[in-house]
């Protein structure tokens, strides 16, 4: 019965350790939603490059003011839509 036992807490530790394994592994390749792949960059906080390649969805227009307001996201200003110039 003790072998048994010990049986089952190696069987249950080795699968502990494989799901633990896995989720690293997951975690390692795992990229940003909003990301081509290949666009992010590495470090604490992860960069996508401006325009409409870099982003994963393909979008259906793509103009002037969107490209000028990816280029200067965290910026705190928006763009400036040079109607009235």
């Amino acid at each position: 019965m003790a072998l048994f036992k010990l049986a089952m807490a190696a069987a249950t530790g080795y699968a502990i350790y494989g799901m633990a394994k896995a989720g690293r592994r997951r975690a390692a390749r795992a990229q940003p939603a909003a990301f081509a792949e290949g666009e992010a960059t590495p470090g604490f906080a992860p960069v996508r490059n401006a325009g409409p390649d870099a982003m994963a969805s393909d979008l259906p227009k793509w103009g002037k003011v969107d490209e000028a307001s990816d280029e200067s996201f965290p910026a705190s200003d928006p763009p400036s839509s040079n109607r009235f110039t």
